[in-house]
């Protein structure tokens, strides 16, 4: 029994310091638990949410939780932990994540890192056109990126990099990047590409690398100093179209020059041209109103325009008119031909009609009064209007041709009536008749017509005589035609005796004038014995005569 007693009192014993075991000592207890947060780094995207979680240690916690500024909900838990959602995450913030045990409590905090990605990346060129020389601005903006510790800017012109910036040291309250540059326009910069690239590199907060990019903008260079001119006479007719242009000089580029041309409200058609850095407008105008206008050309490029404007004057002046009372009259018949202003000219122009004996009164006709001739078929007659206009003198000519009608003639000069051919050479009877309208020409040989239209091998069978008939409307004439045929050699000889006696002719002419235009001095020199040789020859006639008188007296 004794040994019952004692085998309980050492169980009692066994418990007590079991107990005392397990009741925690202050200031071990602190030394054993731990707490921790998960993620141990935080990178969030504006506006997103984020799954925390909070745990211990501890066997039994006490008091837990997070403490933040974020809008929190807790999702979930366990004996020694918490998982909070924290909602629409907008700003850095550090997390605190407590918990408490035996009465102490020990926390660890998060750092939450919000980032944007550079999504609108803005270039602008100021001015987008730029005068040579001229200074362009260059700005690149990035709006709502963070964090802007870790962003990078670049500038570029085409593939080259024009300029490089980060923003290590910018205030981190504000969540705006720029970089701005100016560039000096040339001329070889014209229509370059420029663009900002945009780098985010979250590397150092367990992220990856954003980038993003501007669009291209096209800088436009141009140089326009000079104003543009007219080129137009000052002086238009009514009606009648006039090539007028507009230049432009020392412009580039002059291929992209923009030419707007009026005539008065009337907008012209022009046809631009372009040779180095001249540029030019062709057009036509056609005036439809009298008086004076004005012609104008505005030139553009890019944001550049000039007007120029050039006064010009609208005249009315129809050319005058001719009349011949008949354009056709028969041979011996009397026509007028009058010479008068058009009525839509004003005032009364000078008129003159060629042939015309004396000149009209200013503001009268002029007239001539003739009878046809034959010659005068194919004569033109000329109306001359003279006008001042601005102080320059205007002419117009009108003319018209007349026809005079007369009956076929067979004239010797055009249709001889004895006609020589050589035997075996290709001939054509010889016959143009006159008249008007022009004849027709039949001839007939051996009662057969015969053909005038080809050339026929020359035959003794073609001596004879032809009968010729010319006629038109108002009549008919015939003529006889003698045609003889010689032989070859008989041409040959003819043709040879023309030539030795036109020879002979040349040579008698030659001797005459060698003669009579010798040198005096030769003169002077065979004087005394040309005077011999006188006195000679008129002994010789005299003797001459008394012989001839003895024969006639028979003595």
């Amino acid at each position: 029994m004794l040994l019952g007693l004692l085998a309980r009192m050492e169980l009692l014993v066994f418990c007590v310091w079991a107990l005392l075991a397990l009741i925690p000592f202050p200031g071990a207890t602190e030394e054993i638990f731990e707490v921790s947060v998960w993620p141990d780094q935080a990178l969030v995207k504006f506006g997103q949410s984020l799954m925390v979680n909070c745990s211990t240690t501890c066997p039994d916690p006490g008091p837990s939780g997070i403490e933040t500024f974020l809008k929190k909900t807790q999702v979930d838990k366990g004996p020694q932990w918490k998982e909070f959602l924290l909602e629409d995450v907008t700003e850095n913030s550090i997390l605190q994540c407590f918990f408490s045990c035996a009465g102490i409590q020990k926390d660890t905090s998060l750092g939450i890192t919000v980032y944007q990605p550079p999504e609108q990346v803005i270039l602008e060129l100021q001015p987008a056109w730029v005068a040579v020389n001229e200074a362009c601005t260059v700005k690149c903006q990035v709006l709502s990126v963070a964090p802007l510790e870790n962003l990078t800017l670049t500038l570029l012109q085409g593939n080259q990099e024009l300029h490089r910036k980060n923003f290590m040291n910018l205030d981190v309250a504000s969540q705006r990047a720029e970089v701005t540059i100016n560039v000096k326009a040339q001329r070889e910069d014209d229509r370059c590409n420029f663009s900002c690239r945009a780098e985010l590199d979250l590397s150092s907060h367990g992220g990856g690398l954003f980038h993003s990019s501007s669009a291209i903008k096209v800088l436009r260079i141009f140089e326009f100093s000079q104003s543009p001119q007219i080129w137009v006479s000052p002086l238009l007719e009514i009606g009648m179209a006039e090539a007028v242009s507009c230049e432009l000089t020392r412009v580039f580029p002059a291929r992209e020059v923009m030419f707007y041309m009026f005539l008065g409200d009337q907008e012209l058609s022009p046809f631009v041209s372009w040779k180095g850095d001249t540029a030019w407008a062709n057009a036509t105008i056609r005036a439809m109103e009298t008086g004076d206008q004005e012609l104008s050309c505005l030139v553009s490029l890019g944001p550049m325009e000039q007007k120029t404007r050039e006064p010009v004057h609208v005249y009315s002046f129809p050319p005058p008119v001719l009349e011949i009372e008949e354009l056709y009259p028969s041979a011996g018949t009397d026509i007028n031909v009058t010479c008068s202003g058009h009525v839509l000219t004003s005032p009364s122009p000078t008129l003159r009609l060629k042939g015309a004996p004396d000149l009209p009164a200013p503001g009268e006709p002029a007239w001539l009064l003739l009878t046809a001739r034959e010659e005068d078929n194919g004569r033109n007659f000329s109306c001359e209007a003279s006008l001042e206009v601005q102080g320059q003198r205007l002419i117009k000519t009108t003319t018209m041709q007349l026809h005079v009608l007369y009956q076929p003639r067979l004239e010797e000069s055009d249709c001889p009536g004895n006609q020589t051919w050589v035997k075996g050479t290709e001939q054509m009877l010889a016959c143009i008749p006159k008249g008007n309208p022009t004849p027709a020409l039949v001839c007939t040989w051996n009662g057969v017509i015969f053909n005038l239209d080809e050339p026929q091998k020359a035959t003794q069978n073609h001596t004879g005589t032809y009968c010729c008939t010319a006629t038109n409307q108002l009549g008919s004439v015939s003529k006889d035609i003698a045609v003889l045929v010689q032989g070859l050699d008989e041409g040959i000889s003819s043709t040879i005796f023309v030539i030795i006696i036109v020879a002979l002719g040349v040579g008698i002419i030659t001797i005459a004038l060698y003669l009579n235009y010798r040198p005096c001095k030769i003169e002077r020199r065979k004087l005394p014995y040309r005077q011999k040789e006188k006195n000679k020859e008129e002994e010789s006639q005299f003797a001459v005569q008394q012989a001839e008188k003895c024969n006639a007296h028979n003595c």
